[in-house]
Order: structure tokens, then C-alpha cells, then sequence
């Protein structure tokens, strides 16, 4: 059933709209028995505001884009979830839009967005971004953006976890239980976060007196089919690694396959330590040792940039969230 809307209301009392909106908004100039009898066909007739109207009519939406490669992979659902639920206690709605990891999806994606006058847009850029001048147009129209996970170095606000520190720290644990022969298993080098992870990695080698091997470092796609090539030439290499640093959840699974596919035990034949969330990881056999990223953190501190932006703060700050170490299966 159609809901009535304060045009039927103001048909059915023989008066103009504006007096039924003025009543229903509780200003003044309306007379209590007309006030009243506005109420109780409003309540009757189940009449809720049109927000749409409103937002047209003090050009402010109270909604805002979220943009993610892809909202089935566990790590962006629980971010995007969090900011939903910020946005939500600060009286906002997310649109959540999904670029399947790809740069044209992501400029259509950020283009309907700025169509629909959401009044801010947190990005996620997917890892085959490399021109990210339709980010930057948005910063010079004013139009509030904050990036989170991969930021590269531009002039927008950005939240992003101790990429190279937490690396090294994995690299570490790895060479502390034993292994010598660390492979890196990263996306592609145009991101900044496979770049920051590797330095990261090749730092704690340094450290240690190890030997670096470049034929040890795979840094393509960031895909499973990916990460399971990767890994089996890996293990088919005349010294094959001892351990792996996998620098995203997929590529960490994939490895996990890839070695167990050889008749190679976890940990004792291979160490693996991944990026990924908890969840996952307890999903995984063996459980795997992973980086743990704190998404509620990086969730709030994205919508309060955003929120900040949005209520006339036009300074750019990055971010960087903590991320430590956590223990399971996977490592000795």
C-alpha cells in the first residue's frame, strides 16, 4: 500500500503542503486543532519524510560511498560493516559499491557515486590502479575522500596499517624459528603496500645477515590461482624456501594448498605467516600464523576523516594503524 505523502494530507484538509510540512515539523503558525488533525491522518495514512526531498531541498544527502575491490573477501566486509555502523550512529546511510578489483570499475564506480551527491566516499583503491587522477578530482571539487588498506602517495587522507614495520616483524618470527630461506609472496609492485611490505621484509633480512634471493620474491596479481603458481615454482626450485610471507589472505591460502599439494608438512617443512583476519586463519588447516590488522580501528579512524571532512576540515592526514604478529599452526 502506497504511503500517504503530505500532498494527500493537505488534499484531504483543503490546505497548501507547506502548512501540513510546518505542522509536521512542529513550527509555528499552524493552529493546535489543525496541528492535530494533521497529526492524526499523517499517523493514520503511515506517512514517514521523504529523505530524498529533504536532501533535495537543503542539498544535503546524509549518505556516503563506500568503494572496495571486493566485498566478498572477509578483510573489506568487516571494515566495510564497521563503517557502516559508524556512518549509522552519525546519522548517515553507505552506498557500498564493488570495483572486482579492477581501475575502470572503480573510476564508473566513484563516478555513480558523485552522481548520486553522496557527501563523502571512502576508497579502498583496487591493485590495478596506477592513474588515480579521478581520486584527485574529487579532493579539487571538494567533494570529501578518505583511502584506506592501499593509499599511495597523494594528497588525499588515507588509513593504512604499519605496512613495513609489521613485515619485518613477520620475517623475524620466521628466522626465529629456524628458517633461513624466507620467500616473499606480495602483490604487484605498483602497489605501495606490496613496496612497504617487501622493504619491510628485506629490512629484517639485512638485520639477520641473511642472504637475500631474488629468485625467493613473487610479486604479481593478487589472486589464488596467483599465489598457487607462484608458490609451486617456489617449491620447485633447487633450494626451495623454508618459509613463506604471504602479504594478502588469498595469496597466504593458495601457499598453504600449494605446499600441502607437494606432501610437505606445515610448519615443519614449511613455515607460512599471512595477512589475513582471525577468522580465516581458523578456518585454515593448519591454522595460520598472520599479521592481525585492527579493522575496527581503521574503520573509525576512515569515517572520522571523512566525518571531519565533511564538516569543513580541509586538512590532509595519514593514518597508520598498528598491526602485530599472531601465533598459530603455521609457524614453529
Amino acid at each position: 500500500m502506497k504511503r500517504i505523502s503530505q500532498r494527500d494530507i493537505a488534499r484531504q484538509l483543503g490546505v497548501n503542503v507547506s502548512t501540513v510540512s510546518r505542522a509536521l515539523r512542529g513550527l509555528d503558525g499552524v493552529s493546535p486543532e489543525l496541528k492535530k488533525e494533521i497529526e492524526r491522518i499523517a499517523h493514520e495514512g503511515g506517512y514517514r519524510p521523504n529523505p530524498f526531498a529533504v536532501s533535495l531541498r537543503y542539498d544535503t544527502t546524509r549518505m556516503i560511498g563506500i568503494v572496495v575491490p571486493d566485498i566478498t573477501f572477509n578483510h573489506y566486509s568487516q571494515i566495510v560493516k564497521r563503517i557502516e555502523a559508524e556512518a549509522r550512529n552519525a546519522g548517515y546511510v553507505c552506498i557500498i559499491t564493488d570495483t572486482n578489483d579492477t581501475a575502470e570499475n572503480e573510476i564508473n564506480c566513484v563516478e555513480l557515486l558523485t552522481n548520486m551527491h553522496v557527501e563523502g566516499i571512502i576508497v579502498c583503491p583496487s591493485q590495478d590502479t596506477t592513474d588515480f587522477s579521478h581520486l584527485l578530482r574529487l579532493r579539487q571539487a571538494k567533494v570529501p575522500v578518505v583511502l584506506f588498506d592501499r593509499a599511495p602517495d597523494i594528497s588525499i587522507s588515507s588509513v593504512i596499517i604499519n605496512d613495513a614495520a609489521s613485515a619485518r616483524q613477520a620475517t623475524f618470527t620466521l628466522l626465529d624459528g629456524g628458517a633461513r630461506r624466507i620467500a616473499f609472496l606480495g602483490g604487484s609492485n605498483q602497489l605501495k603496500q606490496t613496496t612497504d611490505r617487501k622493504h619491510g621484509y628485506l629490512e629484517a633480512l639485512r638485520e639477520r645477515n641473511i642472504a637475500i634471493r631474488t629468485e625467493l620474491v613473487k610479486c604479481h596479481h593478487i589472486s589464488f590461482n596467483s599465489g598457487l603458481t607462484d608458490t609451486l615454482e617456489l617449491m620447485s626450485l633447487p633450494e626451495p624456501p623454508d618459509a613463506i610471507l604471504a602479504t594478502h589472505g588469498l595469496l597466504a591460502i593458495s601457499a598453504l594448498q600449494a605446499v600441502t599439494s607437494q606432501g610437505l608438512r606445515i610448519p615443519d617443512d614449511v613455515a607460512i605467516i599471512g595477512y589475513m583476519s582471525d577468522w580465516v586463519s581458523e578456518m585454515s588447516h593448519p591454522r595460520v600464523s598472520f599479521v592481525k590488522q585492527n579493522l575496527r580501528e581503521i574503520a573509525a579512524k576512515a569515517f572520522r576523516l571523512l566525518l571531519d571532512q565533511m564538516q569543513g576540515d580541509d586538512s590532509v592526514q595519514h593514518v597508520v594503524v598498528n598491526a602485530r604478529v599472531e601465533l598459530r599452526n603455521s609457524t614453529k
